[in-house]
């Protein structure tokens, strides 16, 4: 397996598909890089090279207590986030700026912050997150099964339920380490990002699905779409969380305009 030594030790797993312009991909919660297996596939197919990570405690990475959120020399790359790695491109580009950031894309994406406060009305309640908490300490195995079901709107009448996928995120899920898959719920739930997101100054694609019953599309995209500048915003009709499962082609699509545009 291709890893990366962290500073702390820690081991960082990462799959490096095909060849040309770079796409790092960065995955949502709890789950790999194998959740962008599709996206990675159709780019790479058509002359691009894919690289995705699994997060620190996450997948095939090390799993260790702490620590938990340059060095392939990647230029001009195009930096793809879901969900919670949405957050961790956001927070890249905050950072680091754009030196080395060709675009961006957010898709499903948890910044600018998703925990209500005073300042963020339109969140979701703490009572929310620690729910998320307490399924995963009492149970995650069942937990992450049942999440499947809003993850990918297949709790809405007459959709269409795929066993399988349900079957690869619980997978995917349950390799996560415990710690990992506890504390990257406060980080995803209360980090706010709204400064980060002024920072980006490169071409930037938003995608959501409007019926995302994991990260609303009201209190996320709709509000990363006025802080980010010339940011384009796709909305998703009937979309849910997972549309780069359920959406596949056409993510695929949309991205590859994105990139080629």
């Amino acid at each position: 397996m291709s890893t990366i030594t962290m500073k702390d030790g820690t081991q960082i797993y990462y799959k490096d598909w095909g060849k040309g312009q770079p796409v790092v991909f960065s995955h949502g919660w709890p789950l790999s890089s194998d959740a962008f297996e599709d996206q990675m596939f159709f780019l790479a197919s058509h002359g691009y090279r894919c690289i995705a990570h699994d997060r620190r405690g996450h997948g095939r990475s090390s799993q260790p207590w702490n620590g938990n959120v340059t060095t392939l020399d990647l230029k001009e790359a195009v930096h793809v986030g879901h969900s919670t790695g949405g957050g961790e491109v956001a927070r890249y580009i905050g950072r680091h700026g754009t030196k080395r950031v060709a675009k961006a894309v957010l898709i499903g994406a948890v910044p600018p912050l998703m925990l209500k406060t005073p300042a963020n009305p339109g969140g979701l309640p703490k009572d929310v997150f620690d729910g998320i908490r307490a399924g995963v300490l009492a149970d995650r195995s069942k937990f992450f099964m049942d999440l499947t079901l809003p993850f990918y709107g297949y709790n809405r009448p007459n959709a269409k339920v795929s066993e399988g996928v349900r079957q690869q995120f619980w997978l995917q899920g349950m390799m996560a380490g415990m710690p990992a898959c506890y504390f990257c719920i406060k980080a995803f739930s209360e980090t706010d990002q709204t400064e980060d997101l002024k920072k980006f100054d490169v071409p930037t694609l938003i995608l959501h699905g409007d019926d995302d019953q994991i990260v609303p599309i009201a209190d996320s995209a709709m509000l990363s779409a006025r802080l980010v500048k010339g940011a384009t915003l796709k909305v998703y009709k009937g979309g849910s969380h997972g549309i780069c499962t359920t959406e596949k082609d056409q993510v695929n699509e949309d991205l590859l305009a994105f990139i080629k545009g």
